[in-house]
């Protein structure tokens, strides 16, 4: 019988590590976000305020896709504990900064701009180094159930730390970034905690760019693994609505910074009852067909958001509080905990694929590139958020964002095949082998 992951030390530490900087680093998120359109909207305008929201993906983004390839390089060649530790500090760093200049009144657009491009430079070293280490601290037969968790860790932090964020901030402009520094200090303790373990043997017959480039050769040549990740980016791309709720809590559903984080908590409900869900019922058949409806869900979750602001008050006219927008409020959080719900089954979905038909000594470089995937999908979906709601204004770019997201799918379904006939996580029976058989064709 496979032991829990829970009860191995090391995967504790690092399971506590993950959930607390995914929380501090992604509540850092959106209060950047919500600062920069704040300061924006009063010095340049609605319009130019959510062109600047476009930047703030767009500057963390540019880091990670200069440094994706040594990102996952070094993985693959150094200590991933270090990697892990590095990174969470230049994090803390940043947080400890904001929350200063935050507190003094002395921040400043340029300033936030900067620090989310730390963030960038910080998410690029250790998204592919966390990834890699966890099949690392648990036997193989507990890897699935370690996969599971470590994807609930991932989407309690990318959903509950924006929340968390939206409520702080609405307490204390500075609080967040404070919170945030204290979880990175917890997090880089955790790190400290895990034990040595195993390292790959150094390829040295080949220079270093050649086997950089492998991890974008095995994800282009396994075809199950690249349809998952580019299915994730392009619908999350589209669709992305989490960029545009800073204009929906201020200047659409009228709630304000603390009704923000009511917006970002009801994500979080969502995947978290999902989430506890499969870590006692994972999925363990037709797996594939189950991340594409969950990609459908999401698309539809994301439209009917979109619309909520704008319809529902002409359609019902006050609600139970007396305010003219109580219906809207009320469907945009049941859609957002939708929205969580469906995402939380397609990331689990998609992490115990990528990680199950990975070889060890390819983890680091096929996380490199799969964190350039979904940070395509998340900071340049920001980026193409505000400049569509600057455009076109953030109700068509939300709502038709959530219905491109499901053309997309039907796409995906027919030009990935492998994604439909996925029955099941059983990975080739050595994948090894088939690493060996991919490099060498």
């Amino acid at each position: 019988m496979a032991i829990h992951p829970f009860k191995i030390a090391n995967y504790r530490a690092y399971w506590t590590a993950r959930v607390a900087s995914q929380l501090a680093g992604l509540s850092m998120v959106v209060v950047i976000g919500w600062q920069v359109y704040d300061i924006a909207r009063e010095t340049m305008g609605v319009k130019q305020a959510a062109l600047q929201l476009g930047f703030v993906g767009l500057a963390q983004f540019l880091p990670l896709l200069a440094l994706t390839l040594v990102a996952g390089w070094i993985a693959d060649r150094l200590d991933r504990r270090w990697i892990v530790r590095a990174s969470i500090a230049l994090e803390g760093v940043c947080a400890i900064t904001l929350a200063w200049l935050t507190w003094r009144g002395l921040v400043t657009l340029p300033a936030l701009f900067g620090v989310a491009a730390l963030l960038g430079v910080a998410r690029a070293f250790v998204s592919p180094a966390l990834q890699a280490l966890a099949p690392n601290l648990v036997p193989p037969e507990s890897l699935p159930t370690a996969i599971a968790l470590s994807a609930i860790a991932w989407q309690i932090g990318a959903i509950g730390g924006p929340a968390m964020g939206g409520y702080l901030y609405a307490a204390d402009p500075a609080l967040p970034y404070f919170v945030a520094t204290g979880l990175f200090a917890l997090a880089l303790a955790g790190m400290m905690l895990v034990r040595p373990v195993p390292r790959n043997a150094v390829e040295r017959r080949r220079g270093p760019f050649a086997q950089m480039i492998d991890g974008l050769h095995y994800v282009r040549r396994n075809r199950l693994v690249f349809g998952a990740i580019s299915l994730d980016m392009f619908a999350v791309l589209l669709s992305g609505a989490t960029a545009m709720l800073p204009i929906y809590a201020r200047d659409i559903l009228q709630i304000g910074a603390d009704g923000l984080g009511h917006l970002r908590a009801a994500p979080a409900v969502g995947a978290l009852v999902v989430g506890l869900w499969l870590s006692w019922r994972p999925l363990r058949t037709n797996v594939g067909a189950k991340m594409l409806w969950s990609v459908v869900g999401f698309g539809v979750a994301t439209a009917v958001f979109g619309w909520a602001g704008p319809v529902m008050p002409r359609l019902f006219g006050p609600g139970m509080i007396g305010h003219d927008l109580a219906p809207a409020v009320l469907v945009s959080l049941v859609a957002l905990a939708a929205l969580g719900a469906f995402d939380m089954i397609s990331v689990y979905v998609r992490q115990s694929l990528i990680q199950l038909y990975t070889p060890d000594a390819m983890r680091g470089r096929v996380g490199a590139v799969s964190t350039l995937f979904i940070s395509s999908s998340n900071e340049l979906g920001e980026a193409r958020s505000g400049f569509l709601a600057a455009l076109i204004g953030p109700v068509v770019a939300t709502a038709g964002g959530g219905i491109a997201a499901i053309l997309v799918t039907a796409l995906w379904a027919r030009i990935f095949p492998e994604l439909r006939r996925a029955r099941t996580f059983d990975p080739p029976e050595n994948v090894e082998a088939t690493l060996n058989e991919e490099m060498t064709t």
